[in-house]
């Protein structure tokens, strides 16, 4: 009799489980200018799929053409909340982020326009439709769109580049979600922004500034050893250095390794001594900032975020003057962002100077999470009386965990307190997503 009943209530289970399923595909077949297949569902989740939402080139004028846009979208309940993620580059597979496992909400995982899969015909060609405007046009579009299946509240959510995104978004169309989350977001104002030196500048000890000098120091002064064995690694690795070439490419990343060294929170204490042999400094150095950066293929694949960063929502560059004759290879002032096909280019910062007033003075229900040891906190927006937002600056935390999940007691209960209050519900508090 046991059996029996075991095996009624599990086909009444996957009973009821084909026809949620069969009601959010028949929902789905309903919306316009979207495309979807079934995919894996992750746990907890009653369904998910691959969406393709059809987006203008040109959110002004449609006739200019059309792309289709990638979305991972996992199906939690008609009843719940909905998250949406603004990527800030190409979205490969479906990824749970934490304000959806702390809601138990549904989810889009939204790939920048541009990126991966979500590119146009001629995609170089059409460059001049790749701004804030148009991609937060994306995102409303999605919102709208899946607005219709979803009634509940709705939050928005990005981690850096696609944090950037979440705030950009909240600033064009505050009325498309409740509450926004975006982690370790740059709010860059300036082509080359300032704050990227002062911070390098003043971040930790004495000491571990001049440990961090010294490194670059023995980097340039033997430069002919070191370089050598980094071709050898770059060979290994598949990357080619035609965009720089090999000794400018070289000297980037040397100049890059502070910027590195704190945006991943690296300890001071490995920092190798300035006459370890060079096999070991060079382990070490790749394992911190390494070459791939300035490599052609990751000069490709990131060309899309380079050409917004030189356009539109600035950047950061290299101080060089401290280093004098040791750069050999370098201009005097070194860019970080490297234009697809150095293609020309201007840079226009109106807009991000709009963003950066309107999140200090009226960007309500805004909920930033930053680390201390980050780099990009730096450029991040600075905390404010005037929105109803909050701000968490995490000790000891830096661009790959300051995370909610590494909260202590009392931040995360400031976060629960002031979620509940904007959402209008009530959040378990129990394990950290």
């Amino acid at each position: 009799m046991k059996k029996i009943l075991q095996l009624f209530l599990t086909t009444f289970l996957l009973l009821n489980l084909l026809s949620a399923q069969s009601d959010l595909e028949k929902a789905l077949y309903d919306l316009p200018d979207i495309r979807f297949e079934k995919i894996k569902t992750p746990d907890g989740f009653e369904s998910a799929y691959l969406v393709n939402i059809k987006q203008p080139l040109d959110h002004t004028d449609p006739s200019k053409g059309h792309f289709y846009q990638r979305v991972w979208f996992s199906h939690s309940g008609f009843d719940k909340p909905t998250v949406i993620n603004t990527a800030g580059y190409h979205c490969k597979a479906n990824r749970i982020y934490e304000p959806t496992k702390l809601l138990n909400a549904n989810q889009l995982r939204v790939e920048h326009r541009f990126f991966g899969t979500s590119i146009p015909e001629n995609m170089e060609e059409q460059y001049q439709y790749l701004n804030m405007e148009q991609a937060t046009a994306d995102l409303h579009k999605v919102r709208e769109v899946f607005g219709q299946l979803y009634k509940n509240k709705w939050l928005a959510t990005g981690i850096s580049k696609g944090g950037m995104t979440t705030i950009y978004y909240k600033y064009f169309y505050p009325n498309d979600v409740d509450v926004s989350i975006p982690y370790v977001a740059p709010i860059d104002t300036t082509f080359e922004d300032p704050r990227i030196y002062d911070f390098l500048n003043n971040q930790g000890s004495v000491e571990c500034r001049t440990d961090i000098r010294e490194v670059q120091d023995r980097m340039l002064a033997d430069r002919e050893e070191a370089m050598v064995r980094l071709k050898w690694h770059s060979k290994g690795k598949g990357y080619t250095f035609d965009y720089l070439g090999f000794e400018r490419a070289y000297e980037y990343s040397v100049l890059e390794y502070p910027f590195s060294f704190w945006q991943m929170g690296n300890d001071c204490k490995k920092i190798p001594a300035p006459d370890v042999p060079m096999d070991d400094l060079i382990e070490y150095f790749n394992e911190v900032v390494g070459m791939g950066l300035f490599s052609d293929q990751e000069i490709k694949t990131y060309g899309s975020h380079y050409y917004q960063a030189a356009t539109q929502t600035g950047y950061y560059g290299y101080e060089t003057k401290p280093f004098g004759e040791a750069l050999k290879a370098s201009p005097e002032k070194p860019h970080a962002a490297f234009i697809p096909n150095k293609m020309p280019f201007k840079y226009d910062n109106t807009l991000s100077k709009k963003v950066y007033k309107w999140a200090t003075t009226k960007g309500d229900n805004m909920v930033y999470i930053y680390g201390n040891l980050d780099t990009w906190t730096a450029a991040g927006v600075p905390k404010s009386k005037q929105p109803n937002s909050i701000w968490f600056f995490m000790d000891g935390k830096a661009h790959g965990d300051a995370r909610i999940k590494n909260m202590n007691q009392k931040e995360h209960k400031k976060l629960i307190k002031h979620m509940e209050k904007w959402l209008d519900m009530e959040i378990e508090e129990k394990a950290r997503p």
